[in-house]
């Protein structure tokens, strides 16, 4: 069996070496987006508005216009957007004449995890199309990737559902503060901890397998494991950041140049086996049905709001990256 259970490809170094590039080069990028905000400002502001010109006009017969990918691509773009104002924005009061954060507002900390939803819920219909259109087996109308439809992309949309559900701590997003090390203003999150993370890598891997098949080498794997990896070293608690981060500069590079994953020797390709397909949704599903029982057991135990309220300020994760913020 190849690795992750890939038909072509996987078992090759000098695939494996584009898989390093990829993931380093995500995670290089990250780096650069997030310690310097006008390299920040120009990638996803500037940047997107070219490239939006480029795919309607001169690349609109390579590049994917179907609902999904332009959704995917401009929602994890408006997510870094917003989250640069969060970081960012600041203005003198006229009143006091101190200076005033927008991350101060309680109103802008619902934008983190309304642009996450949203971006789960696209995928969760996207696995409930597949199920449904799919079954048995056929090529996505929009794009030419065969997909399988089956029970594993029910159970893994529900697995989508409970991750949103099971996303707590809303009004304690904060500012990393800035130090010698790291100037970067980290959008912080203390109470999105290592488990929820696990069982979104977890679900949104499932999700790749079951319904990009044939992009999920480098979008499921090497995508997800670079903003985990800053999250839990040098970005330290802004794991949300670095997936938006990177997930749109993905999703920038995959628009402009989708042969690079559809076609060529670099190309990985799904073995369209249904046991790892049901194992990997069934994997996701349990994760999340974990996540949803200790959140659930935390809230009554300690008789708080997951979302009005910060819920796990008693773990040492959480404690850890409170203590980077302002």
């Amino acid at each position: 069996m190849f690795v992750f259970n890939y038909e072509q490809g996987a078992t090759s170094l000098g695939v494996w070496g584009v898989w390093l590039i990829v993931f380093l080069m995500l995670f290089g990028l990250n780096e650069l987006t997030r310690r310097n905000k006008y390299i920040g400002f120009c990638s996803f502001v500037v940047l997107p508005i070219i490239l939006s010109i480029l795919w309607f006009t001169v690349l609109s017969d390579t590049t994917y216009t179907d609902w999904f990918h332009l959704a995917k691509v401009y929602s994890a773009t408006a997510g870094c957007i917003g989250f640069w104002c969060i970081r960012h924005v600041k203005w003198k009061s006229k009143v006091s004449g101190l200076e005033c954060r927008l991350a101060d507002k309680k109103w802008i900390l619902c934008f983190p995890p309304l642009i996450l939803s949203i971006n789960i819920m696209e995928a969760v219909v996207r696995d409930l199309q597949v199920g449904m259109q799919y079954a048995g087996g056929g090529y996505l109308a929009d794009e030419a990737m065969y997909v399988l439809g089956g029970p594993w992309n029910y159970m893994n949309a529900l697995a989508g559902i409970l991750n949103i559900i099971t996303i707590t701590g809303w009004f304690g997003i904060c500012i990393r503060k800035a130090s010698d090390k790291d100037k970067s203003q980290d959008m912080l999150w203390p109470d999105m901890l290592w488990f929820w993370i696990i069982a979104y890598d977890l679900w949104n891997f499932a999700y790749t397998y079951n319904c990009l098949p044939g992009h999920a080498w480098y979008c499921g794997f090497a995508l997800l494991l670079a903003p985990t990896v800053c999250a839990f070293t040098v970005g330290k608690g802004a794991w949300l950041q670095h997936r938006a981060h990177t997930l749109a500069l993905w999703c920038m590079f995959a628009q402009t140049f989708p042969a690079f994953i559809d076609q060529g020797k670099f190309a990985v390709a799904s073995s369209y086996n249904e046991t790892p397909l049901f194992v990997f949704s069934l994997a996701a599903l349990v994760a999340n049905v974990l996540v949803l029982i200790y959140m659930i057991n935390k809230s009554i135990k300690r008789k708080r709001s997951p979302y009005r309220n910060e819920l796990y300020v008693d773990l040492k994760g959480y404690q850890d990256v409170k203590s980077l913020s302002n």
